[in-house]
């Protein structure tokens, strides 16, 4: 097998020197070695992989993934390798970049728009003319996608990217991590992690904890070597009982081991016992190690000593002119210092040409051994040297933190440069940044105003990379802190704060914040009244009714109007349409809807900023009015803005509209797309609220676009009735609605019934009111199913007056849906027939392609059963037709089912038989079959309940009360 190489040669000899340990083989690990190699192979069939590799520190990790490496490129993959370091965690996505370093982006099969929208991860590198000036306009998740892409190019042919030390790992790091495990990048594609157990942070733990539940990630957990393996290995020919206590002291840790035989080798092991290393330090190391690997610095001339800390402050600028430079030595010295350390085995040639230590547990004692006055003396020093070089400010940015303590103007524009430079696709390295602005800047009263605009933006960062609750707390200390709303500061953090809430799912603090703000004196200026107001009706219908702000909210459109606000008359608008579409006023939000898109269509896109999430109420509105193509467009347009805005924490409400709307055209594909991104912005927010709300959605998608039975999607509704608890607003109904979905497609019809009813709560008003005719017809199925008729005739009554009052075809079909299983219950499929037929045409008038395949699928077994066989036939080709080219695999179940469930073309069916429905006349030709009840259930992926179910009312229907009789009945026939 051949691959294609994607790294320079020069990348590549450093990788293979950076293979070796020491000069010292590797030794021990031959199943982690049989493991990895099962890996390798099914590399070369095409399968992604995700290894966890993981230990404590200095037991061999980095060396077998060295090994590990070295066998990926005898078998011709590209391997690219980077490592986390300690003192960097705010460098965004350093070991990625790292691992990028020496990629070769000119080869004619590279893309050099992807790696342009990859820069960021790369380390700022574009492949045009000039790097992009100002803060990136990609949103991180779109980042996280285009990185999976490229590296989906890169592995065409084969690739292994291995990155060390993640538990070090910077948090854009660790969720474009995240990112990669939950979405394996498909192909020949092997990512490699390595990361000490008790330092990685929680979130990476998590991630690969759950990609092992879903089998994406593969662990290999390193434990001490065998004591042959160790001495035989590591210290051949030495006396037995000697490396016996060696290997005691050492506990089997190769690291330690060899540190050990080294200050054996240079007489300074003086009976070190086991005990005296079981106790861990401070930083996670055996009491003693960090003595011993000092010691090997004690014959260093002073030169060589400083040279030594300068590259272990610099970590990732150790490149030998800024270490030369910050050493205060000359080519020719420093060559001499590099020349004595190498020869010690205490610096190694790193990638991308820069200088490094020979293990990061060295680096870490090295730096904490320097004087804290030395260090910032080569922080400050590495500053002016990069920025001379033509740094960006983010790799200045780290040495100025550490160096600068008095007010300084040029160290407040880089740091406030580097935080406009990851504001975008690295949120945390931004709040880190703007933190540190904040701490240079004298707390006084000439700089509150600025200390304040900080804070509020430093507030806008941590709340959408997931510091949802540090975020709230500094809200509230500007609002605090801001009597008068200068330059609207105040207003900004007030409606900003109620949004965090929101997220937060604290909807009643967010709305008692709003109204204080509106009756403080002096209360805000017009013009924050009315964004105030915008935000106030943002509430509905998520906690607060509808009904309960519909005066809050006309109060604001007059306001606007007053004021000749556009942008504010069109957001009020927005809402308006919103809640009334909501509540089943369609009338009412067809009118506020035709107003606000009129308005909306007419301002352009930087007046529209502000409005990102009425511009997504509006599309909402439109899809529950039926108006798909309306909806996707201004969901389209709103994706477009917040996207380059930076406002990610609407994305998801923007994603999940267009997704809904994919849904009821039948576009699924695309539709779980948009559900799978929302799900990420969601998860990267740290909204549980929110999160729920998308997988909710994201259920919705899977039940349509999976086979009958596939568990998946009811997995994802679970997770979404987990996440929202013991809430009753619009987002807990719609998770409860589609678990009871995936539970009746998953052939749990008693399940679907006690989740709707939980979703619906009294006399069902928690269901959606505009859609309330949709989740009946769901009621109605699973009554049916569980044999109880009279449950299921009062709620298909219901649905059809409900229908009737809203006056929208897409739930006009589904009353008449319900109304057609009633008639094929009681026997009679004339009328069912018509039933369904004038279903799927209000369906087709509508433009709801699933609903009209769904219908078309329904009326076909029922067609030719009522002898319109001709009619069932074109329906069942229509139907399956619709639902192939759509992805709806669900409804291309239906479809196996209605061609061949139908009764034979054969004169003398009796009436009973020609009563069942499709589902009653498989189970009744399995049951002839002599299949158990439980065989049944697996062929058809039901539970052995529904299917005693289905029987109970098949033998009703046919007069007969055994399984022998019924099969006697179906041979005659």
């Amino acid at each position: 097998m051949e691959f294609a190489r994607g790294v320079t040669p020069a990348r590549a000899a450093i990788g293979a020197a950076a293979d070796r340990v020491g000069g010292y083989p590797l030794v021990g690990r031959a199943a982690e070695i049989a493991q990895l190699d099962a890996v390798l192979d099914r590399l070369g069939r095409g399968s992604p992989a995700i290894v966890d590799l993981t230990g404590a520190a200095g037991i061999g990790k980095s060396r077998l993934m060295g090994e590990f490496c070295r066998r990926a490129r005898q078998r011709g993959a590209t391997v690219l390798r980077g490592r986390a370091t300690e003192y960097e965690q705010h460098l965004p996505f350093q070991p990625f970049a790292d691992a990028f370093a020496d990629v070769d982006d000119r080869g004619p099969s590279r893309e050099p728009e992807l790696f342009d929208a990859v820069s960021p991860v790369l380390g700022g590198r574009v492949t045009g003319p000039s790097p992009a000036t100002g803060p990136p306009t990609v949103d991180r998740f779109a980042l996280h996608r285009s990185t999976a892409r490229l590296l989906a190019q890169l592995g065409a042919e084969g690739l292994v990217v291995a990155l060390d030390d993640m538990h070090w790992a910077d948090p854009a790091s660790l969720e474009l991590l995240d990112h990669l495990v939950r979405h394996p990048v498909p192909g020949p594609v092997v990512l490699v992690v390595a990361r000490r157990d008790r330092q990685t942070p929680p979130a990476l733990t998590a991630a690969l904890t759950r990609g092992l539940d879903t089998a994406s990630v593969f662990r290999i957990g390193l434990a001490p070597l065998a004591e042959r393996e160790c001495v035989e290995g590591l210290a051949p020919g030495l006396p037995r009982l000697r490396a016996a206590r060696l290997y005691a002291a050492s506990e089997g840790n190769p690291l330690y081991f060899l540190s050990l035989l080294h200050a054996h080798r240079e007489g300074a092991f003086g009976g070190a016992s086991s005990s005296a290393w079981a106790d861990d330090g401070s930083d996670g190391l055996p009491a003693g190690l960090g003595s011993l690997l000092l010691d090997e610095l004690t014959p260093l001339t002073p030169s060589q000593r400083r040279t030594l800390e300068v590259v272990a402050v610099l970590g990732d600028h150790a490149t030998p002119p800024v270490t030369g430079a910050t050493a205060r030595r000359t080519g020719a010295e420093l060559d001499d210092d590099l020349d004595a350390l190498a020869r010690r085995d205490l610096v190694r040639a790193g990638p991308g040409g820069r200088l490094m230590l020979r293990h990061p547990v060295l680096r870490t004692l090295v730096h904490e051994s320097t004087p804290a006055g030395r260090r910032v003396d080569i922080h400050r020093t590495a500053a002016v040297e990069l920025a001379r070089a033509g740094a960006p400010a983010v790799d200045q940015a780290q040495h100025i933190e550490r160096s600068v303590t008095g007010r300084d103007a040029r160290a407040v524009a880089v740091l406030e440069q580097a935080a406009d430079e990851t504001e975008a696709t690295a949120p945390t390295s931004c709040a880190h940044w703007l933190g540190a602005v904040l701490r240079l800047l004298p707390d006084t009263a000439e700089h509150a105003l600025e200390r304040r605009r900080l804070t509020l933006r430093r507030a806008r960062a941590l709340g959408v990379s997931g510091g949802l609750r540090e975020s709230r707390e500094l809200l509230h200390q500007v609002i605090s802190a801001s009597e008068q709303d200068e330059d609207g500061v105040r207003t900004s953090a007030v409606v900003l704060c109620a949004l965090v809430e929101r997220h937060l799912g604290r909807y009643p603090e967010a709305i008692a914040l709003l109204r204080r703000e509106l009756k403080r004196k002096p209360g805000p200026s017009p013009d924050g009244r009315v964004a105030i107001g915008l935000e106030m009706g943002s509430s509905a219908p998520h906690n607060t009714p509808y009904p309960q702000v519909r005066d809050e909210i006309a109060r604001t459109l007059s306001a606007a109007r007053l004021l000749e606000d556009e942008p504010g008359e069109a957001g009020a608008l927005a809402l308006s349409a919103f809640g009334e579409a909501y509540e089943g006023s369609t009338a009412t939000a067809a009118g506020f809807a035709g107003k606000a898109a009129e308005l909306m269509d007419g301002l352009p896109d930087d007046v529209l900023q502000p409005l990102c999430e009425p511009l997504a109420r509006l599309g909402w509105a439109e899809a529950f009015l039926g108006r798909f193509t309306d909806a996707e467009r201004h969901a389209d347009r709103g994706l477009e803005i917040a996207r380059r805005s930076g406002q990610v924490y609407l994305l998801p409400l923007l994603l999940l509209c267009k997704a809904h709307v994919r849904i009821q055209t039948c576009r699924l594909p695309s539709a779980r797309q948009l559900a799978d991104e929302a799900e990420d912005v969601a998860r990267g927010i740290g909204s549980g609220e929110l999160l729920s709300f998308a997988l909710a959605n994201k259920a919705q998608v899977l039940v349509a676009a999976s086979a009958p039975g596939d568990p998946e999607a009811l997995a994802v509704a679970e997770e979404a009735v987990a996440g929202v608890g013991a809430g009753d607003n619009w987002r807990a109904s719609m998770a409860w609605c589609m678990l009871g979905y995936a539970a009746l497609t998953g052939g749990d019809p008693h399940r679907a019934r006690d989740a709707l009813l939980r979703a619906g709560g009294d006399d069902l008003h928690g269901l959606q009111p505009s859609m309330r005719p949709l989740f009946l017809e769901l009621l109605v199925t699973a009554a049916l199913f569980t044999g109880d008729v009279g449950s299921a005739s009062a709620w298909a009554e219901r649905a059809r007056k409900e229908a009737d009052l809203l006056g929208l075809p897409l739930q006009r079909a589904s009353a008449m849906r319900s109304a057609a299983q009633l008639s094929l219950h009681g026997g009679d499929p004339v009328t069912a027939a018509t039933l369904f037929s004038e279903a799927a045409e209000e369906c087709a008038r509508s433009g709801a392609v699933f609903w009209e395949a769904r219908s078309l699928l329904l009326a076909a077994p029922v067609l030719t059963a009522a002898g319109l066989p001709a009619r069932g036939e074109a329906a069942r080709e229509r139907g399956r037709r619709l639902a192939m080219t759509g992805g709806a695999h669900l409804l291309a179940g239906l479809a196996a089912m209605a061609g061949t469930s139908a009764p034979p073309k054969r004169p003398g069916i009796p009436q009973q038989l020609v009563s069942l429905t499709a589902r009653e006349r498989e189970v009744a030709d399995l049951v002839a079959e002599g299949l158990t009840n439980q065989a049944i259930a697996d062929r058809l992926y039901l539970s052995p309940r529904t299917v005693e179910t289905h029987l109970s009312r098949v033998y009703r229907k046919t007069d007969v009360t055994s399984r022998a009789a019924l099969a006697a009945l179906i041979a005659r026939f």
